[in-house]
C-alpha cells in the first residue's frame, strides 16, 4: 500500500483550498538549504524489506554508544544508569498504550501518575506547581518565556549568555512568528557567570530574564540578587535546569525566588536515545499558574467521598477555545514522563541526594586528573558534575581524534558557538556515575599523548 495513495487532481484540490500552487509552497519557512533538490544521493527507488532491514542493521553498527566507550557528553542530555525495573513498568499496557485523556474522568490510573509526576517535580524545582510536562527542556524554555510575555504584557527576554545555544536557537525560531526582541550573548570562557551583566541590562520593558543553572560551562550562581533585580522591574527570573540531578546537590532555582523554572528530564529514567524523545519540566509560582501552558492534574474526593483524580487545568488549543489557549503544545510526553517518575520513586529523596554525591565526587576527582594534563586549564572551579577544561588546541580537532580511537571526550564549544573567539579551545566534560576511573584515566592518557 503506498503511503499517500492520491492522484494528482487530488493533490491539486488540497492545494485550491489551502491556497498556494504547489506543495514546495508549503516549505517556505524551512531554508533552502536545508531542503533537499531531488532523492537522496545513494539511496536506491526501492528495495525488499530484508536489504532494507539489512542495510540498516549495517549503519547501525557504526554507532558509537554511550555504554561501549568512555563517555564524557553532556551538555543537556547526560548518561545516567536507568533500572532495568523503569523499562519493565512503563511497559505495561495500561501505560504503553494509554493517550492524553480526553476524557479524563475514566483515565484514573493515568492521571495519578500524572499527579504524582507533579508532585515530584514541583519539589525538586522548588516551586508552588509543576504541570504534567512538555516536549522537552528547549520547547519548555520557550514556553515560559511567552508565559512570562502574558504575564507582564512586555516583550523583550534577556537570556544569558550561559543558557544553552540550542535553547537559545528554540526560542528564536518561535519569537519570529510572536514579535519578541531576544537579547542574546556567546558566554566568556572564564568561571565568572554573566549575572552582573544581566542584573544592569533590565529595564521597564524587560518581561523575563532566562538563566541556566548549572550553566553551558558548568558554573552555578547564587540567582538570589538576580531575582531581586528582576522583581524590582516587575519582570519574571526564568530559570533552566538542564541537569535535573543536580538538584539533589544544589539548592533549587525555586527557592532563590526564581518565578518559572523549567528543565529537561532526560537524566532520570530515560536514556539519551540519539536526541529524543525527551520530556521537559514546568514549575513556576501559585500565582502565575493560570498562565501555565500544559495541562494540570489535581486530587480531589468523587460522590461517595472516594479519592480521585481530575483535569484541573487545561490551557491548550485543543481544550478550549482557540484563542484562549496559552499554547499549542499538543502532548505531554506521558510515556517519558512516566520514566522519569517511576526513576525519581525509586530513587526516593536519599536516593537522589546520594546519586548527586557520587556524580559530584567523581567529576572533582576527573577534573584534578585532566588538568594535570600539560598545557589543560580548568575553566570552572566549582561546578556539579560538568566542567569546562581550556586546551592549548582547538577543541574540535582533538574531540574527532579521540572519537576515533574510541573515547568521547566531550563536548567542544567551537561545535556550538562557531567562530566565537577563544571558545573554540573549550571542552566541556560531563561525569555521572557510569563514569568509571579508568575511563577518566583512559581519557588523560589520550590527551598527553595527543597533545604533547
Amino acid at each position: 500500500m503506498r503511503y499517500l495513495p492520491l492522484t494528482q487532481p487530488d493533490r491539486d484540490a488540497m492545494l485550491g483550498v489551502i491556497g498556494v500552487a504547489t506543495i514546495d509552497d508549503l516549505f517556505v519557512d524551512v531554508p533552502e538549504a536545508a531542503r533537499l533538490d531531488g532523492p537522496i544521493h545513494g539511496l536506491p527507488m526501492h528495495a525488499s524489506e530484508m536489504a532494507v532491514e539489512r542495510h540498516m542493521t549495517a549503519l547501525a553498527r557504526k554507532n558509537l554508544t554511550a555504554g561501549e566507550a568512555p563517555f564524557f557528553l553532556g551538555c543537556g542530555a547526560y548518561n545516567h544508569h536507568v533500572p532495568a525495573s523503569v523499562d519493565h513498568l512503563i511497559q505495561r499496557g495500561e501505560f504503553l498504550t494509554a493517550y492524553t485523556p480526553y476524557q479524563p474522568e475514566i483515565a484514573q490510573g493515568t492521571l495519578q501518575m500524572l499527579f504524582e509526576f507533579q508532585t515530584q517535580v514541583a519539589r525538586l524545582l522548588g516551586t508552588d506547581v509543576a504541570n504534567a510536562s512538555m516536549y522537552d527542556g528547549s520547547t519548555a524554555c520557550w514556553e515560559a518565556i511567552g508565559m512570562a510575555r502574558r504575564i507582564t504584557k512586555r516583550g523583550k527576554a534577556i537570556l544569558s549568555s550561559g543558557l544553552h545555544p540550542h535553547y537559545v536557537s528554540v526560542a528564536k525560531t518561535m519569537a519570529k512568528f510572536t514579535g519578541d526582541l531576544l537579547e542574546t550573548a556567546a558566554p566568556t570562557l572564564s568561571a565568572d557567570t554573566d549575572l552582573e551583566s544581566l542584573i544592569a541590562a533590565i529595564d521597564k520593558d524587560t518581561s523575563c530574564v532566562v538563566v541556566q543553572y548549572p550553566d553551558i560551562l558548568g558554573r552555578i550562581a547564587d540567582l538570589t540578587p538576580l531575582a531581586d533585580a528582576c522583581h524590582a522591574n516587575k519582570a519574571l527570573l526564568i530559570a533552566v535546569v538542564t541537569e535535573p540531578v543536580a538538584l539533589g546537590a544544589i539548592k533549587a532555582p525555586g527557592e532563590m525566588d526564581a518565578d518559572i523554572v523549567v528543565g529537561e528530564g532526560q537524566s532520570l529514567g530515560v536514556g539519551l536515545q540519539f536526541g529524543g524523545p525527551y520530556v521537559g519540566l514546568f514549575g513556576c509560582k501559585d500565582k502565575y499558574v493560570r498562565q501555565m501552558p500544559g495541562r494540570l492534574c489535581g486530587e480531589t474526593l468523587d460522590a461517595d467521598g472516594r479519592r480521585g483524580f481530575v483535569l484541573t487545568l487545561s490551557t491548550r488549543e485543543q481544550h478550549i477555545r482557540r484563542e484562549k489557549a496559552t499554547s499549542n503544545i499538543c502532548t505531554n510526553s506521558g510515556l517519558c514522563a512516566l520514566a522519569f517518575s517511576i526513576h525519581m520513586t525509586l530513587l526516593g529523596e536519599k536516593g537522589l541526594r546520594t546519586l548527586a554525591q557520587i556524580n559530584h565526587r567523581g567529576a572533582v576527582a576527573a577534573a584534578e586528573r585532566l588538568s594535570k594534563v600539560p598545557g589543560v586549564e580548568l575553566v570552572t572551579p566549582a561546578f556539579f558534575n560538568e566542567f569546562t577544561l581550556k586546551l592549548p588546541v582547538e577543541a574540535r580537532p582533538v574531540v574527532r581524534t579521540l572519537a576515533d580511537r574510541g573515547i568521547l571526550a566531550g563536548v567542544s564549544l567551537g561545535r556550538l558557538y562557531p567562530g566565537e573567539g577563544d571558545l573554540a579551545n573549550g571542552l566541556v566534560v560531563a561525569v555521572t556515575e557510569t563514569t568509571s576511573a579508568e575511563d577518566v584515566e583512559t581519557l588523560a592518557a589520550a590527551l598527553e599523548e595527543i597533545l604533547a
